[in-house]
């Protein structure tokens, strides 16, 4: 898996603190930027979080390049609507050789992954011969969940919020929380005061949602944040 932050909202800290200047004063929008220092930028990010008022936060979006995951992951993906999403086509581009994602429980087990990659190069073999007879695009429905993909996707910081809350989490499917976890040690580099609390719901809103389904690990999970 490969994640690179393509571009970002120029100082997303500071419009977001902007954005956030103009709900709670009388000033204009000439001089919203005006004095914004770092401490001041820091207190109003603190305090829209603490007052959970998160729509200032939506000015700013981030734009992300995702490789070598499965187009079962990006099945998930496009679930998060508030996010616009590049990926690319098994209409237009040819799978003739595609690569494919092993999940490490595969991977790890010899048996299971001779049975799995055997599997994969006969659904390689099948869509070859079926581009042969039948348009491209119809050939691709042979082509499996595990067959590797690349997109890319823009979301604002609040989407994101919501994203790290349900993709951080120990519950979350092994590839997507992996894509989380790399997608929040990015923004963590461009504005970590403004994702300080960003994270699995154990971390961004203090209690575990998933009542019996809970993993148990909660003060494991919450160090492990404190330190990405």
């Amino acid at each position: 898996m490969k994640v690179t932050l393509l571009a970002h909202t120029p100082e997303p800290e500071k419009i977001v603190a902007a954005a956030a200047r103009l709900c709670y004063s009388p000033d204009g929008a000439d001089v919203l930027l005006d004095n914004l220092t770092k401490e001041k930028t820091a207190k109003f990010l603190h305090k829209l979080v603490e007052m959970g008022h998160l729509s200032p936060i939506e000015h700013v979006t981030f734009t992300f390049a995702v490789e070598g995951v499965s187009r079962a992951l990006s099945h998930q993906m496009v679930r998060h609507r508030i996010g616009s999403y590049s990926q690319k086509s098994q209409r237009y581009v040819s799978e003739d050789a595609f690569e494919y994602i092993i999940p490490p429980s595969i991977a790890e087990n010899k048996e299971a992954k001779k049975i799995f990659t055997e599997q994969m190069e006969k659904i390689r073999q099948a869509y070859q011969e079926l581009r042969q007879i039948v348009h491209q695009e119809d050939a691709r429905y042979v082509l499996p969940n595990a067959c590797e993909t690349k997109f890319v996707f823009t979301m604002n910081a609040r989407s994101l919020y919501n994203f790290f809350k349900l993709r951080c989490c120990n519950r979350a499917q092994w590839e997507i929380r992996a894509l989380a976890e790399a997608v929040y040690k990015e923004v963590k580099k461009v504005a970590p005061t403004l994702f300080a609390s960003a994270g699995p719901a154990c971390v961004s809103e203090g209690a575990c949602p998933e009542g019996e389904m809970t993993c148990g690990q909660i003060a494991e999970v919450r160090e492990k944040y404190r330190k990405l």
